[in-house]
């Protein structure tokens, strides 16, 4: 119990300073969100104002919006980058009750706007999606669970982080959000893998996935027509698809140059869902594959810090954040060129979105933890005795 509560075997850490941690914080992987941040800006300037002035706003008010909830975000991002190993797991664990009570309170309390998915909450001045922070919070939580159920009469954190994924989901999808609802499966699976889970239950995981899906698409219409959209050969161009398969052809490898974009002011969701769709058609080809390869850079590099973390909990949380991170750009990008159904999903850093924006610093600020050099993270101290 003394080690499910104090971590499993988690390195002795003490406050730092912020010299200390400077010296210790993965710096490119700062720049690179940063990077990302300020691009979202430029294409809010793009996309934004044709659907503000529809609305009867101000030209930029969407854009200020995303100016404000960016710093917020990247404010969030770095103080929570401050945290020790310890402090970070017990933030993230008493966050994760807070949502998943939030979650489970959307039916009664939550609002669709219009939109036929009831998935925020709304106070007048702003609104709330619960779904977006649960996944970074759920990663972190899984991590701690299952690295303390490998102690000797530890909990037993794999049924419980489990029985935490399958309630998740079943929130998750009776809003409905089946996006939300396959990164939190990824994350767990991946967590699940990656902590020496066995073959068969992986197996049986991805069985159980594919059965769901068979389900859902058998008895939920919308989710069947996204479906049978996306497997027919041809796009109807008159829907959100279309538009953006037209914009990022026209786009071509430097685009038509800013402000010249059509997509804008046809898809509703140019400055959320479809921001790639804008990017590619104003400023083209090689613009997009910055972005993108700013999205791998970022996951790639995190993972290729953890390789050298011997304590698993470290390994297990950091791995999960970077999937979310990795799997949610690639659900966005992948829905735009269609390779994968459509589904809404915002790109973090990058779309609008004050939720998207908040939840995704959050998320870079514990991966960042877990990313920070420590002496007693690296893998060959292990032939060293522990410490």
């Amino acid at each position: 119990m003394t080690e499910m509560i104090h971590g499993a075997h988690a390195p002795q850490e003490r406050e730092s300073g912020l010299p200390e941690w400077w010296r210790s914080v993965d710096r490119l992987s700062i720049a690179a969100v940063f990077a990302l941040f300020l691009i979202g800006m430029l294409l809010a300037l793009a996309a934004s104002p044709p659907l503000a002035l529809d609305q009867g706003k101000a030209r930029f008010f969407y854009v200020e919006r995303q100016a404000i909830f960016g710093v917020l975000g990247l404010g969030t991002m770095l103080y929570v980058s401050t945290f020790t190993v310890k402090t970070a797991r017990r933030w993230a664990v008493a966050g994760f009750i807070v949502v998943l009570l939030g979650l489970a309170l959307l039916p009664w309390f939550g609002t669709d706007y219009g939109k036929g998915a009831i998935r925020w909450y709304s106070f007048g001045f702003g609104s709330i999606q619960p779904s977006e922070f649960i996944k970074p919070l759920f990663a972190v939580t899984a991590a701690w669970l299952l690295a303390a159920s490998t102690d000797i009469a530890g909990p037993p954190g794999r049924v419980i982080s489990f029985g935490f994924m399958v309630a998740i989901v079943g929130m998750l999808v009776q809003q409905p959000d089946y996006g939300q609802a396959g990164l939190i499966v990824a994350s767990w699976g991946t967590i699940f893998f990656v902590g020496g889970a066995p073959k068969k239950l992986i197996i049986s995981l991805g069985a159980l996935v594919v059965g769901g899906g068979f389900l859902a698409y058998n008895t939920v219409p919308h989710v069947a027509r996204r479906i049978d959209g996306f497997l027919t050969a041809e796009i109807d161009p008159q829907t959100q698809i279309g538009y953006a398969t037209t914009a990022i052809q026209d786009g071509g490898l430097f685009g038509v140059g800013i402000g010249r974009g059509s997509v804008k002011w046809t898809l509703p969701d140019a400055h959320t869902d479809f921001i790639i769709a804008v990017a590619a058609e104003e400023f083209g080809l090689i613009f997009t594959l910055v972005i993108i390869a700013l999205f791998m850079f970022l996951t790639l590099r995190a993972l290729l810090r953890l390789q050298r973390e011997r304590d698993m909990f470290i390994r297990l949380s950091g791995v999960g954040l970077a999937t979310v991170l990795g799997a949610q750009a690639l659900i966005n990008l992948g829905v735009a060129v269609r390779l994968l159904p459509a589904k809404g999903m915002t790109l973090p850093f990058v779309s609008y979105g004050g939720s998207s924006l908040l939840a995704a610093g959050i998320m870079m600020g514990l991966l960042l933890v877990m990313t920070r050099r420590r002496v007693q993270g690296d893998m060959s101290e292990i032939f060293g005795g522990r410490t």
